[in-house]
């Protein structure tokens, strides 16, 4: 099998494309023939030596691939054999070839291409835990995403508007015709306008009832004032620690340094009538079961035409590097695939 290996930390050409023989599958695993794996910013900040859950180097990153299943282990249904799937992989998506739990496995419906199959578990989970399962929107309110233009955003952009939400969304301006398109109320500019100002204005001072936050630092504290009473902040991720293609420790300590730390403590929730919550899908490996069926109800949304992934760009293996500059440089609309 072909594999993309981060072999050291750094800029993006320390990927590389390394050979190894064909895993099989253990007992209650399906190997699956991959032919796309998904792109994460988790996987650029793992390259970058700034993502805590990555394993010693080198290692084979990614969380999510699409393809058909070729082989099973003791005690899974034969049946699987010759499905197309799509699945959860703990680290080691980036390979052609995949040995995974059959807990994290879901059939591919029709007329879903195996790129755009990769483009859902990671993105459409953390969109679906942070919308309707911890944020608890509701028709009617509104939610403030921030980076609606890469996956999360436009996964949770095409939630909140199935709920009947209003939406407000952050991204530079060549991204705003298509969010207008999916559905976003009103765009911001977060390169020249102030979110948190927009946000006032556009409410009356009143601020949203959501805001789905995965920039980090200084943002977790505007976004956390941006929010009305009964509102919810969920954070995703950490984006403000990636300054350039190189590892950056000042980026990494200043953007820590601007968490609020202190903000959300019990007595200034109570009295504020807010809450802040964060989501790791990655972290959710003890609850398969039930992370396999937001996985399913997610199928369910795609079959009714909500969930449709946006692929922005596809890569062979051997522009692994590109992939991860497109993403890290904040390019793309949508999902960034890798195909072998």
């Amino acid at each position: 099998m072909r594999q993309v290996w981060i072999t050291r930390s750094g800029a993006p050409g320390v990927l590389q494309v390394r050979e190894a023989a064909d895993p099989t599958p253990s007992a209650g695993q399906l190997r699956i023939r991959v032919e796309a794996s998904g792109v994460n910013f988790a996987d650029v900040m793992g390259r970058l030596g700034v993502y805590p859950d990555l394993p010693p180097l080198p290692v084979v990153p990614g969380y999510e691939v699409a393809g058909r299943v070729d082989a099973v282990g003791e005690g899974v249904d034969g049946s699987w054999v010759g499905k197309d799937v799509l699945s959860l992989t703990r680290f080691g998506g980036y390979s052609d070839v995949v040995c995974v739990p059959a807990i994290q496995v879901v059939e591919r419906p029709q007329g879903l291409s195996a790129t755009e199959a990769a483009a859902i578990p990671v993105n459409y989970l953390t969109a679906y835990q942070l919308v309707v399962v911890m944020g608890g929107l509701r028709r009617g309110e509104t939610v403030l995403i921030h980076s609606a233009g890469g996956g999360v955003g436009i996964a949770a952009t095409q939630l909140a508007v199935h709920l009947g939400a209003r939406v407000f969304g952050t991204a530079s301006i060549g991204k705003h015709a298509f969010l207008k398109e999916l559905g976003v109320s009103e765009c911001i500019d977060y390169r020249t306008e102030d979110f948190e100002e927009r946000v006032r204005e556009l409410t009356g001072g009143r601020g949203v009832e959501l805001v789905l936050d995965a920039v980090g630092g200084d943002s977790f504290k505007k976004s956390y004032r941006s929010l009305s009473a009964t509102g919810r902040l969920g954070m995703f991720g950490f984006s403000a620690a990636v300054s350039g293609t190189e590892r950056s420790l000042w980026s990494y300590v200043k953007g820590a340094a601007q968490m609020p730390w202190f903000q959300f403590n019990p007595v200034a929730l109570m009295n504020e009538n807010k809450g802040a919550f964060g989501v790791n899908v990655g972290h959710l490996w003890n609850e398969q079961e039930r992370v396999l069926g937001w996985l399913e109800a997610l199928m369910e949304l795609q079959s009714e035409g909500v969930v449709k992934p946006r692929v922005d760009s596809v890569f062979s293996f051997a522009d692994a590097a590109e992939a991860h500059r497109r993403l890290q440089d904040r390019k793309n609309i949508g999902k960034v695939i890798l195909v072998p």
